[in-house]
């Protein structure tokens, strides 16, 4: 299966921005997908997670009621809509894919496949 991860950029500290993930390879909807991001010198951090079919979520908490996640399954595509972006939120932001649904997605390592990354920019 592959990850391409789109949608990075350079914005303002109160602007949106919206990730996208395509998936190839394999059937969509056989995997539960989370998004991750990591900053410069520090580690990779969970960001939100969502089921094969769309209607279970989770997220780090600090980020609820800015960050949704989402996913068209007859697109192959996994979303991250990002509001109210702040110089802290810039970061790598990456997809990953794993089979299970489970509420521990906040360990990378139980993640097989992972896109490339595209880096988000907030400016103050």
């Amino acid at each position: 299966v592959q990850l391409q991860a789109s949608g990075g950029g350079s914005v303002q500290a109160g602007d949106s921005a919206r990730l996208s993930c395509v998936v190839s390879g394999r059937p969509f909807d056989d995997y539960a997908m989370s998004w991750f991001r990591q900053a410069p010198g520090k580690e990779r951090k969970f960001v939100a997670a969502i089921n094969w079919y769309g209607d279970k979520t989770y997220y780090e908490d600090v980020l609820k009621g800015r960050f949704t996640i989402t996913r068209n399954n007859r697109m192959n595509t996994l979303y991250l809509q990002m509001n109210a972006l702040q110089p802290e939120d810039s970061a790598v932001y990456y997809c990953a894919a794993r089979t299970r649904w489970e509420y521990d997605g906040h360990d990378a390592n139980k993640y097989p496949h992972w896109g490339q990354g595209t880096l988000v920019t907030v400016s103050s």
